[in-house]
């Protein structure tokens, strides 16, 4: 068996690539992995889900596979992420299980796991999973019986948990806020525009009558284009964008122009400087993050530390480092203070709280951060770690920076999943960019042709 997880989780199309059967393996391994199965004091686990059809399967198949195991297993229902990962810590529960694609169509699903504390697991809790699964294949568990057998229930009021815990978390009404919420037919239809009224905003919520098939259609954070146009329709200050599960936010200005997580991130770690909150002045970003931010954070007296791609590994740097603040530039953004993974509605909330604090528009608090134009080329290689890799490739990297000097830069990056080598090159001008980028790509592709 290759990996199963991937960069969040074990991911695929609903009923094809994750079916029922691999989502009660990969549970009774998990159950197996993160709790010790004590018969007087049985594991605990929470489960939740987006609203996208195949969750209903799924779920049962997580449930069924958990109290196999001996688990007893609290449903949260339809949740955000986030939520499931905050009530895993406030339950106490060993495990946390949520079913969902993210941001990906609807066909799709996943399986997200958290161990005790409501935190993302490492690269080797998963290889453990992974390992238990294929046991699992071999020789079937010595699976309880009777009273030994996992009981199952309902957490009616988990959502309002969740809600007050997020409304509590910043200290400055939302009042004379107008933002239009776009939901993505996701697991924040209710959730999000809830929370930002309590807040005190006046919330146009879009895009949040999920019905199970509808989940990221043309919609939430891969899609702006709605929700800046019903921004200025209804003069609202902002706008906030979700994805199918939000732990994401994006958002754009009164004018409808885009703000992206880099610069969430430098209005947020600019806020909690002033306020003393931000741990030894320093902010958490992936390799991928724009060099705008990076520029803006120096000049602030903020010290940017880099992480590979992907939200896990920003959480594995906050968690050692014992920091405040990071996150990815396609909205991810964590506070440790408050959430142990991304959330997009508490960072929604904290965007609009430095709005309300200083009076400031999103427009101007977002100016900080000059974007440089960014390219990035997806090239189709024979071997992506050669690719990459090789000293032809590496050179023409060496002299591209070198022509960049301080105003640009390059990254080459092999795909994790697929035969790709990503090739991304900033500079002053998207001409500069792309000229550069397509020579370092044509030297990729001249380094690992494609097989004929």
């Amino acid at each position: 068996m290759g990996r199963l997880f991937g960069t969040d989780g074990v991911r695929g199309r609903a009923n094809v690539d994750l079916t029922p059967e691999l989502a009660l393996a990969v549970a009774v391994a998990a159950a197996h992995t993160l709790a010790e199965v004590d018969r007087s004091h049985p594991p605990l686990a929470v489960v939740g889900r987006d609203p996208r059809a195949s969750g209903e399967m799924l779920e049962a198949a997580v449930v069924a596979g958990l109290a196999s195991a001996g688990a007893n297993v609290v449903r949260v229902g339809v949740l955000p992420t986030p939520g499931v990962a905050y009530l895993v810590g406030e339950t106490k529960a060993d495990l946390g299980v949520m079913l969902s694609a993210s941001h990906n169509p609807m066909p799709d699903n996943g399986i997200k796991l958290f161990a005790a504390g409501g935190h993302k697991l490492p690269d080797e809790i998963e290889l453990k999973i992974e390992a238990a699964i294929e046991a699992n294949a071999a020789a079937a568990w010595n699976r309880p019986t009777g009273a030994g057998v996992g009981r199952v229930h309902d957490l009616l009021d988990g959502a309002d948990h969740y809600v007050q815990h997020l409304v509590g978390s910043v200290s400055h009404r939302l009042d004379g806020l107008k933002v239009v919420v776009d939901c993505a037919n996701g697991a924040a239809s209710d959730i999000a525009p809830v929370a930002y009224r309590e807040a005190g905003a006046e919330v146009i919520a879009i895009h949040a009558e999920p019905d199970g098939l509808n989940i990221n259609d043309e919609c939430g954070s891969t899609h702006l284009d709605v929700v800046r146009a019903a921004v200025v329709e209804h003069g609202a200050h902002l706008g906030i964008a979700h994805d199918g599960d939000a732990d994401r936010c994006l958002a754009v200005t009164a004018d409808g122009e885009e703000v992206d997580g880099d610069q969430i991130m430098a209005i947020l770690a600019l806020a909690m400087r002033d306020a003393g909150t931000l741990t030894d002045d320093t902010l958490v970003a992936t390799v991928m993050s724009n060099l705008g931010l990076r520029l803006a954070m120096s000049k602030a007296g903020i010290r940017l530390l880099e992480t590979k791609v992907g939200d896990r590994y920003v959480l594995e740097e906050l968690r050692a480092s014992g920091l405040a603040l990071g996150g990815e530039q396609s909205g991810h953004v964590v506070m440790p203070a408050h959430a142990t993974t991304g959330d997009g509605v508490l960072t929604g909330l904290h965007l609009m709280a430095r709005m309300a604090e200083t009076g400031k528009s999103l427009a101007e608090l977002s100016s900080v951060v000059t974007k440089l134009p960014q390219v990035l080329i997806n090239v189709p290689v024979g071997d992506r770690s050669a690719g990459a890799a090789a000293p032809a490739v590496l050179a023409a990297a060496e002299q591209a920076e070198a022509q960049l000097g301080g105003t640009g830069r390059v990254l080459l990056r092999p795909s994790g999943t697929e035969p790709l080598v990503r090739v991304m090159v900033e500079a002053r001008t998207v001409e500069t960019a792309r000229e550069v980028a397509e020579r370092i790509a044509q030297t990729v592709r001249e380094a690992s042709p494609v097989p004929v």
